[in-house]
């Protein structure tokens, strides 16, 4: 079929006005003006009006699971006093209320443009349980703080139920919460199965202190549960994690708000991995400045979150550009739009078949009103549920 709209956003070139994109399957074969496209490729035409056509959104670093604590939490005195808070409200959850959510957020996700989304777990064992309506990886999100001798076992038991799902990988929760052990085993997986990492680093002011200075709220907090600190002191986390890890273009790193000048000079010299950023959940936490302009300059690849509803309203992608366009006036909305789509694919290792419309690029989709004259500024600014959404070469009911 051939889909034709009044502008077509490819994000590997320039707009196309009076544009179109021919789909054979599940598959984009062409791409460019109407005629063009009519002239030399058969198929019905569905034309979408006045519409702006762009790739479907990819939301780089999600925890489904807790789509049912919308609300739940306030701002705390401390991120240590979040993560007591978090722990609290899931208590209270069942099995069942984890599948809800899970199944809740996906919807919310897709209505808002979402067709691809990287999705961490606590519990591997629900995947099979839950039919995926957007590409999904899975990733299996694993803590070992109190019980780090049995690291191995954690890790290779989450693998069994992560490998039911088509795209998995490993998701060792932070240097806080997770032992040297258990990151180990993760990368010896990982590269064995050849599949993603990711995991969340320097996100907070209490992490920052806990490992450079050995005190504080978080340091409190976790000696408290009996995790030992031996390894607090002296140097940043985001030291110790290179120093630690093996750092390559398989791991997704959450957040980096935190790094001081000689954390900088560090990842200039480091292999590159990509970063994942999630205004709006930055902006309810109260986080350090995050340093977008340093990190795109030391030549890392930044996409776009939305992290969990326990520390935030919804799940728009168009939201998240929004907020990061309010608090980085150096970032245009084209550039916010980069790290929703094409800069999201790289990050999944899918540069060039998902996040752009070409040819050979799997037919994923979107379609948004036409506001102004001002092209990314339109889709930046769109709030609704998106009117059309194609998914793997299929129209869908959003």
């Amino acid at each position: 079929m051939i889909i034709r709209a009044r502008i077509v956003v490819p994000m590997v070139r320039d707009p196309i006005e009076n544009g179109a994109v021919a789909v054979n399957e599940s598959e984009i074969t062409a791409v460019g003006r109407f005629d063009e496209i009519r002239r030399e490729h058969d198929g019905d035409v569905l034309d979408l009006g006045e519409k702006i056509l762009l790739p479907g959104l990819i939301n780089a670093h999600c925890h489904l699971d807790y789509t049912a604590l919308r609300g739940k939490i306030g701002p705390q005195p401390s991120f240590a006093d979040w993560i007591r808070a978090i722990n609290a409200e899931k208590a209270n959850l069942s099995e069942q209320d984890y599948i809800d959510s899970i199944r809740h957020g996906f919807s919310e996700a897709r209505g808002f443009g979402t067709t691809t989304i990287a999705n961490l777990t606590a519990f591997p064992k629900l995947i099979a349980s839950i039919e995926e309506p957007i590409r999904t990886w899975w990733l299996g999100e694993l803590i070992d703080v109190r019980n780090p001798e049995e690291a191995d076992q954690i890790v290779d038991e989450a693998v069994a139920h992560l490998k039911s799902a088509r795209r998995w990988g490993l998701a060792p929760h932070a240097p806080f919460t997770a032992s040297q052990r258990l990151y180990s085993r993760c990368e010896e997986i990982a590269q064995k199965e050849n599949v993603l990492l990711t995991t969340h680093l320097a996100e907070s002011r209490d992490e920052t202190q806990m490992f450079r200075d050995g005190t504080g709220a978080m340091f409190d907090f976790l000696k408290s549960i009996g995790r030992s600190m031996d390894d607090c002191g002296g140097e940043t986390p985001v030291a110790r994690f290179l120093r630690t890890r093996t750092v390559n273009d398989r791991w997704i790193v959450a957040h980096l708000n935190e790094l001081s000048d000689g954390d900088f000079k560090l990842l200039r010299e480091a292999p590159r991995f990509h970063v994942a950023h999630c205004p709006r959940s930055h902006s309810f936490l109260g986080h350090a400045p995050f340093d977008i302009e340093r990190l795109r300059s030391s030549g890392f690849n930044i996409c776009l979150g939305t992290d969990s509803l326990a520390s935030n309203s919804d799940l728009s992608l168009f939201a998240e550009m929004r907020e990061l366009l309010r608090k980085n006036s150096a970032v245009l909305p084209r550039h916010a739009l980069e790290m929703a789509t094409f800069n999201g694919a790289a990050a999944l290792g899918r540069r060039n078949r998902l996040g752009c419309i070409r040819a050979g690029a799997t037919a994923d989709l979107i379609a948004v009103p036409s506001s102004t004259d001002d092209i990314f500024g339109s889709i930046v600014a769109f709030e609704s549920v998106v009117p059309w959404m194609m998914q793997n070469g299929k129209a869908v009911v959003v």
